[in-house]
């Protein structure tokens, strides 16, 4: 496995990859959601970064515009392409996402989906399994895989919906912190369910929810429920060898000494 980094296009996005190289890692995986900056210009600047710093972009993860509230009563309702009042622009931007990501040469493109209904019969998530499987045949004639992050949905909601789409180009960006903070599942016991559609993983640790509204908090990699070294175990035993990719959704310095502390924590593990 290669560690990697997290990392968003911005107007200084060359500087994004010399920190990436600055703090030691090979990989990085790429974050977007403003498609005003998919150009071919852009495009071209982040090929030359990744090839002056020597940083391999392992996958773009493309957000979506439109309200985006992050809990558990009006997230059901604003995130991702469940929500079918924001579900024609947002397709469209992700198409625009996977022309962007052919453009940098990258293969995976990930996305939170949302909150992927749990019933099967339910008219809403039909419909969803029929978009999906729009999407994932566009990134399919661009030899892409398309990626659902983990989270908003259980292992096996997930595992279902990627049958009933019914595609060989599907996978998962596994977040296990994720499916600790929306109270979704043990990620390591997940990995049964679902660890051989994995093609990328979030280093991220967090704690379970303790309010039926809001999500649990976000911690420093190995201060929460994740289980670390288990979870690297069970990835290796399930024949994952891609990037783990470390995410620390806050900014500045203490941003970075968690990121290297991660660092330090899984060289000890891979």
């Amino acid at each position: 496995m290669k560690l990697g980094v997290f990392i968003s296009i911005t107007e200084a996005v060359e500087a994004e990859f010399q920190k990436v190289q600055a703090l030691g890692f090979p990989t990085c995986q790429l974050n977007g959601w403003d498609q005003s900056r998919f150009t071919d210009e852009m495009a071209q600047r982040i090929t030359a970064a990744s090839q002056q710093y020597g940083v391999e972009i392992t996958s773009f993860w493309c957000g979506w515009e439109g309200p985006a509230v992050w809990d558990f009563i009006e997230g059901p309702l604003t995130l991702g392409l469940v929500p079918t009042a924001f579900r024609h622009e947002r397709l469209k931007m992700l198409m625009r996402g996977s022309d962007f990501a052919a453009k940098i040469g990258v293969q995976n493109l990930i996305t939170h989906v949302g909150f992927i209904p749990e019933d099967p019969n339910n008219p809403e998530y039909k419909s969803l399994v029929v978009a999906l499987r729009y999407l994932a045949q566009y990134c399919r004639r661009q030899g892409q895989f398309f990626l659902f992050e983990t989270g908003q949905e259980t292992p096996v909601t997930l595992l279902r919906t990627i049958e009933d789409i019914g595609l060989d180009n599907l996978g998962l960006n596994l977040d296990p912190a994720n499916l600790i903070l929306y109270g979704k599942a043990n990620p390591v016991d997940a990995l049964d369910m679902f660890g051989k559609y994995v093609r990328g993983v979030h280093a991220k640790d967090g704690l379970y929810p303790t309010s039926g509204r809001f999500l649990g908090h976000e911690v420093p990699l190995g201060q929460g429920k994740v289980n670390v070294p288990a979870l690297v175990a069970k990835l290796k035993a399930v024949g994952y060898d891609g990037p783990l990719t470390i995410e620390r959704e806050i900014s500045g310095e203490q941003q970075t000494a968690d990121i290297l502390q991660a660092k330090a924590l899984l060289e000890t593990l891979i």
